[in-house]
């Protein structure tokens, strides 16, 4: 399990080989990269900053990774995520999740992207050509996540 809050940007593929290299035991890697989009169209986000509390942030993702690992049979995890300013087509996010077979992999890196977008702590200011707003909760993401609940 390895969880980083981090400036830098990442190479997914790295990151994937850093993962598995050298296990045996691994049959599966599923990933996800978030990439920062435009979703207003040409023109209309120039950047997204992204804040967090250093200490706060990095727990709550050791405790949504740690959940992942008690509900599938995983054999190693990722989860990198960046703060500070970035534009569009940027990296913003890399979650991967190993396990000896497809389904948990999948499954499993599903249920993390889901869980961090509505429960991990960053905070989210666009910058577009109409000014500065701080980003709202989306509903698609709190029904995704919803979809994991343990008693639904």
């Amino acid at each position: 399990m390895a969880v980083r809050v981090q400036r830098e940007d990442f190479d997914p593929g790295r990151e994937m080989e850093a993962l598995s290299e050298g296990r045996r035991d691994i049959g599966a890697v599923a990933s996800f990269t978030g990439i920062v989009r435009d979703e207003k169209g040409a023109g209309g986000i120039r950047a997204m900053t992204l804040e967090h509390y250093p200490g706060m942030t990095e727990r709550k993702l050791e405790e949504i990774e740690a959940e992942a690992h008690r509900r599938w049979p995983l054999e190693a995890s990722l989860i990198v995520h960046r703060y500070g300013r970035l534009e569009p087509g940027e990296r913003i996010v890399f979650v991967a999740a190993a396990s000896s077979h497809r389904k948990a992999a999948l499954e499993a890196c599903a249920f993390l992207i889901d869980w961090l977008k509505t429960k991990a702590p960053f905070w989210k200011l666009e910058e577009g050509v109409e000014g500065e707003q701080w980003a709202d909760a989306r509903e698609a993401d709190d029904e995704a996540a919803a979809r994991w609940a343990e008693d639904g």
